[in-house]
């Protein structure tokens, strides 16, 4: 029997969540498995990936074959790296001890980038809410400023029409009074 580590699709369109597990080759999919070897979200940023490294390596040891995706994905979590040690424990290269040191070393090297990674990605996060801040507070402060503007506009008009209006009432009172002298000169100089 030909075993593979592959993943078994779960969730809904568009949002998937796999599950690792070692499964017979000729089984389907998302069909029987031997052992559940651990999961995957690619739904978050970045990608939440829980393994149990001790039994992926126990299965690469009795000839499981990884598909190109879970092979990537052991990679990534260290289960070939310490397989690779395991390999060279059995031949005799070096000892246990040895292995182990070198899979923690790198294991804590792996965990500061991936938080270098989660921390670069929270910081840019938090610039790009600063500078949506930034853009939403500027055109509140300009639309305050065209209400303003608007409103002393309106004010400064209607100052212009009672001046217009005060001047055009001024303009008929003094022609009034201009032409009450007129009639005056021309009475008298009627008597």
């Amino acid at each position: 029997m030909s075993v593979k580590i592959r993943l078994q699709r779960h969730g809904k369109k568009g949002k998937p969540f796999y599950s690792i597990v070692a499964a017979d080759a000729r089984s389907k999919r998302d069909g029987k498995f031997l052992e559940k070897l651990g999961t995957y979200n690619p739904n978050t940023n970045p990608a939440t990936i829980e393994l149990n490294i001790d039994g992926a390596v126990q299965w690469l040891q009795n000839g499981a074959q990884p598909t190109d995706t879970a092979k990537t994905i052991l990679s990534y979590k260290g289960a070939l790296l310490k397989n690779h040690l395991e390999i060279g424990v059995r031949k005799g290269a070096i000892t246990s001890e040895q292995a182990e040191e070198k899979f923690n070393a790198w294991l804590t090297e792996k965990e500061a980038k991936i938080q270098a990674k989660k921390d670069g990605l929270s910081s840019a996060e938090a610039e790009d809410r600063a500078k949506a801040l930034a853009a939403e507070k500027a055109v509140n402060q300009k639309r305050i400023d065209d209400a303003l503007a608007a409103e002393e506009a309106i004010k400064a008009e209607a100052a212009a029409k009672e001046a217009e209006a005060a001047a055009a009432a001024a303009e008929e009172e003094a022609p009034a009074e201009e032409a009450a002298p007129e009639a005056d000169a021309e009475e008298k100089a009627a008597e």
